[in-house]
Parts: C-alpha cells; structure tokens; sequence
C-alpha cells in the first residue's frame, strides 16, 4: 500500500547522514588521519603521509604510463569533484542554467545529483548525475551550451546512461595540443587486422580505431581540415596487405594531389570524371563476381586471400563527380555507388569518399555511409548533416574548430553504442611518410605477378 506523500522536508540529519553513506572514502579519510593522530601520534601519522607522497611522486616520475593510467584520473576525479562539482557550488550553474524542479508540495528544489565523475584526461571529465522526476535528457541537451558557459569550460555533450542517468561529457579544454605522428608501418601482413585500424587518438586519451571490413566511411570537412590525413592514416595502417595483395586500393581523384602519389599502387586510379565512373563500374562488377561466387559455393562472408582481397574504393572531393561535373556521368555514378555501399559489405568490398559540402543534393547517397567523420565545417548544418539530426545540440561543435594548421585533423565521431559525439583527431601522414609507403608497397609489388597495378 502507498502512502500518501508529506507536505515536510527530510530532517538536515538524515540528509547529512545519506550524505555520508555515498561520500565513506571523503569521510572515513580524514576520519582515519585523526584517529591516527590521536592513537599513534601526530609524529607517526606525518610521517605515513610523507611515506604515501614520497611513493607516489616516485611513481610518477619512475613510470609515467602507468601512473597517468591507474593513479592520475583517479586523483583528477577526486580534485574535481570537491573543486568543481561539489554539490552547493554544481548546482549554482545547474540553478543558472534552470536545470532544476520544484516540489509542488514542499517547494523543495531538486537538482540532478553527481553520482559518479571519472576524469580521462586533464582535458576531458564525464560527470554522471541521477536527474530528477519531471526532468528529462533533453532539458540538457537544450542547455548544454549554456551550461557550458556557466561551468567556464568548452563544451558540454549528454549522453544518456540508463532511466533516470545522463552523463555529462564536458571539455575543460581542447584535448589536442600536439601534432600526432604518422602510424606505423607493420612489415608483416600477419601483424594487421584490417577490423581494427589506428587512425588517431580521441578526446578520452585513447586510440581512435576503426573496421574497414564492410564498413563505408563518409568524412566531410572544409578546406584544409585535414580530411586526406584520415584515408592516409589507414593506408599506412594496411600496406603489408596492400604490399602482398591482400587489399586492392581503387582511387577516383578529381584533385590529383596527395593521391596522385598511390597511383602506382592502386589496383586502379583514375583522375578524369568519365574514368572516375568507369572505375566505379568496374568496382560494381567486381562486388556482382563475388556474389555470383558466393552463391555457387553457399559462402555467406569474404575470407580475405590473394583471391578474395578486401577492396577498398576511395573517393576524394567525391563533390565535383556527383555535383559540379557532366549531369549523365552523376546520373550514372549515383547508381553505381548506392549499389557499391549497399551490396559491398558482405562481399569484401569497402567505400570511404571525402567532401566538403556534405548536402544531400551533393551527396544524395550520404545515409548509406554508417561510419560518419565530421571535421571542421563552415556551417552548423553541416554538422546533422554529416553526424546525423541533432549531434550538434548534443555536443559536435565541428562548425567552432578553429581554422588553422594546428587544428587540422580534429573532428567528432559519433559513438556506435551511447551515440554521444566524441571529439577525436587523425594522425599526421607527411610528404615523406607517403613517399616511404609508397617504396614500401611498391617492392612487394614489383614481384607481385598476381596482380595487375593501373596508373
């Protein structure tokens, strides 16, 4: 049976003590100083403290990558928690920023309340709060960038945990600083695997990875946004296999720039727009010969061999095929593509195209890419566009990169599961790291007689 609620506030007691069941390290820690001091001595007790820092500043400085893994977000969550999300001082910004109710029948205020605070990096916190009844995600989601404002950081995106939870991804400040450096170069083929290529890092301090097995990426960003480092990235990631035959590049270059160097190692490259939706033709027959092959022998999924390599179509400013060029070459090679990413994925074959104006009458196949990257834009548009509706409301601030060199690279995923946008940045391929590829790729080749290479 249910009670009918009370009209009177929970005693400031009960509210300490409930207070003090959730809070037992922060309160049984100072507890335990004191009780040590008092038993043992405050000689004794000094002399534990400056053991335990003596030993964590050892750690610190002995083992950098251990200590920044276990020791150091769990420090930084502590800190902040008190400094920053400490109950009174949160719920100034969260009152500010009318992300609130009130009791109808006790006029109590109540807050969303900080249930858990991991710090990833010096950059980046995820704040979990318990939100109360009549508040929703979406009362964040609205607010996010005012709440921004309140807590004096860069961005704030919302992720929903479970009923009742949010997590609050907020960005103290931009997580990449520094340039990060071209992937290696595995020399064996053994030492790949194709469904789990590094391409940079994200914003949590962890390796930003990506399948190309079935998969069809979409990256869209304005001009020098650092869009070509991403496919450059995953070459360098692939070149073992790309070496030994086991992945075949298709290149479309209308820009004949930084791919016009892998002309050399392609299984095809094409620059000229009639070429381009030829090769893309040739690339559809090819996804049709294996799914004739499948279905004589029952195969259901591609085992990548000499025989069955992964093939891997890229298309750079795909823009200028689809949209600025000759209207029956686009008519075409629209077909042509919508068949390529919607029947490639069993069969071994992969899309991945670069634009800068990522807008359905550009892209009309856009919606059959599910990887999407967004870089900097020049338009909030593009942003829902590229990620999909409403990534900008929850967080993907492409179109608020900064233009310059020192940003390139840096753009929003969104990620597959909590589909919560998450700030990453690709590595940095230079002129002589696409040089070194090239020479690498190229001496497999050269003994390859199995496959044919069209410059």
């Amino acid at each position: 049976m249910r009670h009918p609620k009370s009209n009177r506030k929970v005693g400031t007691e009960f509210k300490g003590l409930k207070w003090t069941a959730r809070h037992p390290g922060s309160v049984l820690a100072p507890a335990g100083l004191l009780a040590s001091g008092i038993e043992l001595g405050w000689t004794a007790t000094g002399g534990v403290i400056g053991g335990t820092t003596l030993g964590l500043c050892t750690w610190y400085r002995a083992h950098p990558d251990t200590f920044d893994h276990y020791a150091a977000p769990r420090m930084r969550a502590w800190r902040r928690r008190w400094s920053t999300y400490f109950g009174p001082r949160f719920n100034r910004a969260l009152r500010a920023c009318d992300l609130y109710v009130v009791d109808r029948r006790t006029d109590e205020i109540r807050y969303p309340r900080v249930t858990k605070i991991r710090s990833h990096s010096p950059s980046v916190d995820t704040v979990t709060v318990e939100i109360p009844a009549g508040m929703g995600r979406r009362s964040f989601e609205d607010r996010a960038d005012v709440l921004a404002d309140a807590l004096r950081v860069e961005r704030v995106a919302v992720e929903r945990v479970k009923p009742g939870r949010v997590a609050l991804v907020i960005q103290r400040h931009e997580p990449f600083t520094e340039t990060i450096a071209a992937p290696d170069m595995p020399d064996e083929a053994g030492a790949v695997d194709p469904s789990d290529i590094y391409i940079g890092e994200t914003e949590y301090g962890t390796e930003w990875r990506q399948s190309l097995v079935g998969k069809h990426v979409f990256i869209a960003g304005g001009t020098g946004s650092g869009k070509n480092s991403i496919p450059m990235s995953v070459f360098r990631g692939l070149a073992p296999l790309i070496r030994d035959g086991l992945v075949r590049l298709w290149i479309c270059d209308p820009k004949q720039m930084e791919f016009r160097k892998l002309a050399g190692i392609a299984h095809n490259y094409q620059h000229e727009e009639a070429k381009c939706a030829e090769l893309v033709r040739e690339y559809v027959e090819d996804i049709r010969r294996v799914q004739r092959e499948f279905a004589a022998s029952g195969q259901r999924k591609i085992t990548i061999s000499r025989e069955t390599p992964l093939n891997l179509l890229v298309i750079d400013e795909i823009g200028a095929l689809l949209a600025y060029g000759d209207a029956a070459i686009a008519r075409t090679l629209r077909k042509d593509l919508a068949i390529a990413t919607s029947q490639g994925r069993a069969t071994g074959h992969s899309t991945m195209v670069l634009v800068q104006e990522p807008t359905k009458d550009t892209v009309p196949v856009r919606d059959l890419f599910p990887i999407r990257i967004c870089l900097r834009v020049t338009t909030q548009s593009h942003v829902d566009m590229t990620l999909g509706d409403g990534a900008r409301l929850r967080g993907a601030l492409a179109d608020e990169i900064p233009e310059g060199e020192e940003t390139a690279g840096i753009g929003f995923v969104i990620r597959p599961r909590s589909r919560v946008p998450q700030r990453v940045r690709s590595a940095y391929v230079a002129d002589h790291e696409i040089d070194e590829m090239v020479a690498f790729i190229a001496r497999g080749l050269a003994g390859s007689p199995a496959l044919t290479v069209v410059a």
